[in-house]
């Protein structure tokens, strides 16, 4: 495990840390490299501890000792100080550390679901923050596994994994073929799709928790738009949160929240 002290932003051996403010370049070079990166060292033990691997690791001299107790053999440190890390990744660091992991194949929908009982399906959800949100609400409230579509945001990009404190390494995951396909994937596995929407025929959330539905996959759309035509069409249910105060809907990480707990204590 090699430790190396580096003092120009420019060495070469730096580039997996570049640029990720830059949120298109990091979703087209992280899963066609193969990587993802993970910050602070909370972070990191959760991906250690899920069995994910370092490629390397960018840390600041005052967190090195922690990092060396942190981290297994085969993973370079490259060691830097903050002026440098800012100048590469294009923000200040404030955490210490960074880690560029090798990202794991994606596992099937099949194996992912087998035994679920509370699938959250993210459908085209575009800020990495709500995803990451929605994990975080998923690992605490109970849910068995979490489906995202072909265009929501990467649930391994670094803003979504620390937003929701690396449980995106908790919770199993995988991402969902177009509906024609997804909706007998998720038919086959015995779930009862329900569509969290506003509708003139939608039920409210706790007449739906007490129905008894023994295994369920609740769709959560989009932050503008909500849930597309054809995630509404492959639903079995609509299902609403009744508001007040002439609010219509919540944001999604919050509505998550609100409905898994719902679903999740109907299910206990």
């Amino acid at each position: 495990m090699p430790v190396i002290a580096l003092d120009s932003a420019d060495d070469p051996r730096l580039a997996d840390y570049r640029d990720l403010t830059d949120v298109t370049l990091r979703r087209v070079s992280e899963p066609a490299g193969g990587l993802y990166i993970a910050e602070s060292s909370k972070v990191l033990d959760r991906a250690l501890r899920a069995g994910h691997r370092p490629r390397s690791v960018l840390v600041q001299e005052k967190f090195l000792t922690d990092t060396l107790a942190l981290v297994g053999e085969g993973a370079e440190i490259y060691v830097v100080p903050a002026e440098v890390a800012e100048q590469v990744t294009g923000y200040t660091v404030h955490r210490g550390l960074l880690a560029s992991m090798h990202r794991p194949p994606l596992r099937s929908v099949a194996e992912v679901v087998a035994g679920a009982r509370l699938v959250v399906v993210l459908e085209d959800i575009v800020d990495h923050t709500n995803v990451g949100a929605a994990f975080r609400s998923a690992a605490a409230l109970g849910a068995d596994a979490v489906l995202v579509t072909p265009r929501c945001a990467d649930p391994l990009y670094r803003r979504s994994v620390r937003v929701s404190m690396g449980t995106v390494f908790q919770v199993p995951w995988t991402r969902l073929p177009e509906w024609t396909a997804a909706k007998p994937l998720l038919e086959g596995a015995g779930l009862h799709l329900a569509a969290l929407a506003l509708a003139d025929d939608a039920v409210t959330l706790d007449a739906f928790a007490a129905a008894g539905h023994e295994r369920v996959a609740l769709l959560m759309g989009s932050e503008g738009d909500g849930l597309s035509r054809g995630a509404l069409a492959a639903a079995d249910t609509v299902v609403t949160i009744p508001m007040a105060g002439g609010v219509d809907s919540l944001n999604v990480a919050a509505a998550s929240a609100v409905a898994l707990w719902e679903l999740g204590r109907a299910l206990r």
